[in-house]
């Protein structure tokens, strides 16, 4: 951040700060003669603008209450809500600043999200993400009596209550009553540290299970030994990491979880290491992000002895290998699965498809999740984005998967998925979306999942199509492949249907070996990835020199 300063202000620009940082370290010597807006004082941003570029200094870091729900914004991705259901924190770890920052925890009322929930759904969104310093503190109040807290974080806990009078589970199957039936708006819901969350894990179990909700949770652990959980303040022990872990995995199907790990924090011995590293290995995480431990000034780990630098890099590499030796998406290919598409793949890669042998037109890897948010990457035009779609897993790698779209579902209304979350005490969440509910007398569909008939329909569907449009060639398992093969079935139906010796000619040109276009899309594709061979290894030889 000081650079970033220290550019502006060598090239006399008008400068604005923003952020946590500015707020919990407002006497920083980088931030002597600029602009700086508080957390909770976002919607005054044009005020402060417009104020520096007068030449006056304005600084609003006061908090007060939580910020409107419904400021104007440009979403990044148009197609992506990031809806906040709370501000602040309830922890006092010896590391972080956020509570310094941000203050004690204050959560939006259940009616004011439910609105912003709707809103946002006529806006054409696709995907809310509920976000949060911890997610599962939602609706809670923790008083403390505080130390000399700008100096020292010094606290000491008084009690409990709840701020609003009301806990996650109530939010969430509120959010879900108004999520659209068909399934084409998904829900994600964000961090949420192990404490908050142990009181209410088969409620949140529900809600993953219904057909409109990520089976996803990123939950930290940040370490494996108790004995550095403690020293952290982190307020659970390993045990009760365990036990979200193994709740929401045997609970919800196909449940995905992704955690922390801070390499190095004070006091961290071999031991207290290895057994990180054991968990790790143990539930082999699909995530896991993993960072070396730095103090922030005015902290209580920053007064703590450190672990020498060299041996918080090692461990930080050895960590990483071991997390980059998992291979979690194996057995998924050939798998058929329902897919959100709501992004363009970062790498970049354009692919080019002969059209009747005389038209190009481009077309652009795209991200689509699963129910689980597996990330699925699929070659198809950019109509698709804001769509769902039904696909085949055609191969797996280390951070994601490859499939080919065989249906789209944007018209496809899927009436049997429940609006409401079940009702835990009447059913619990099904193994199988497919299955009938124990609790019913007569077979009939789970409201935890779709309709089966329906769903078997859709499935059935697919699956003729993928036979019709032979699946067995090796070609389909990679995107070139996948483009060679659609241009050549192309180039036969037209053959079979009559075009005369024109097109007779230009399909033996188009089957006969390789051609110009052939040989360009192989070209173009081994030097897309000789480019990023090189620049993974420049980076990688930065990193280590």
């Amino acid at each position: 951040m000081d650079t970033l300063i220290t550019k502006c202000k060598s090239a006399k620009k008008p400068l604005v700060v923003a952020g946590c940082v500015p707020q919990g370290s407002r006497d920083l010597k980088e931030l002597e003669g600029v602009s700086i807006v508080g957390v909770q004082q976002i919607d005054r941003v044009v005020e402060v603008v417009e104020e520096t570029l007068k030449g006056h200094e304005v600084r609003l870091m006061n908090r007060k209450t939580l910020p409107a729900l419904d400021l104007p914004k440009v979403r990044k991705n148009k197609f992506v809500e990031i809806l906040p259901i709370n501000v602040g924190c309830l922890g006092a770890c010896t590391y972080c600043k956020t509570k310094h920052a941000r203050g004690h925890l204050g959560s939006y009322t259940v009616d004011g999200l439910v609105e912003r929930v709707k809103t946002v759904i006529a806006d054409g969104v696709k995907e809310i993400w509920l976000s949060s310093e911890d997610t599962g503190a939602y609706g809670i109040y923790i008083v403390w009596s505080t130390l000399d807290a700008k100096e020292t974080f010094d606290v000491h806990f008084h009690g409990i209550c709840r701020d609003i009078g009301v806990n996650l589970p109530i939010l969430l199957k509120a959010i879900v009553a108004e999520l659209p039936p068909d399934g084409s708006t998904m829900l994600r819901i964000g961090m949420t540290n192990p404490p908050f969350i142990l009181e209410h894990l088969k409620e949140i179990a529900e809600v993953l299970c219904h057909p409109c909700v990520y089976s996803f949770l990123h939950v930290p652990v940040q370490s494996g030994s108790d004995a550095i959980l403690t020293a952290m303040n982190r307020e659970y022990t390993v045990s009760e990491f365990r036990t979200v872990v193994d709740t929401l995995t045997e609970l919800v199907p196909g449940m995905q979880i992704a955690t922390d790990i801070i390499c190095g924090f004070p006091g961290e011995t071999d031991e207290d290491f290895a057994q990180t590293v054991d968990l790790i290995k143990e539930y082999k995480f699909p995530q896991v992000h993993i960072s070396q431990f730095y103090p922030r000034p005015g902290t209580p780990a920053a007064r703590m002895k450190k672990v020498p630098s060299n041996i918080v890099k090692n461990r930080s590499r050895e960590l990483t290998s071991v997390f980059e030796a998992f291979t979690p998406y194996n057995g998924m290919e050939g798998r058929v699965e329902r897919i959100w598409i709501t992004e363009i793949a970062t790498d970049g890669i354009h692919l080019c498809v002969l059209i009747s042998g005389l038209y190009f037109t481009s077309l652009l890897s795209k991200v689509g999740h699963t129910k689980g948010y597996v990330q699925v990457l699929v070659i198809a035009p950019e109509s698709m984005l804001g769509t769902s779609a039904i696909a085949k897993i055609t191969s797996v790698g280390r951070w994601s998967v490859f499939g080919e779209v065989i249906e789209t579902l944007t018209q496809v209304n899927l009436k049997t998925v429940s609006k409401k979350v079940p009702n835990q005490d009447n059913c619990s969440p099904c193994s199988n979306q497919f299955e009938s509910c124990a609790c019913s007398k007569e077979p009939e569909p789970c409201s935890c999942g779709p309709d089966s008939s329906r769903e078997h329909s859709v499935l059935e569907e697919c699956t003729a199509s993928m036979n019709g449009s032979r699946m067995e060639d090796r070609s389909n398992k990679n995107p070139i492949g996948w483009l060679l093969r659609k241009r050549r079935n192309h180039e036969h139906k037209k053959a079979e249907n009559g075009g005369g010796p024109g097109l007779k000619k230009k399909l033996d040109w188009a089957l006969g070996g390789w051609g110009i276009v052939d040989r360009a899309l192989l070209v173009g594709s081994l030097v897309s990835f000789l480019m990023i061979v090189a620049v993974i290894i420049h980076l990688e030889f930065r990193n280590r020199f």
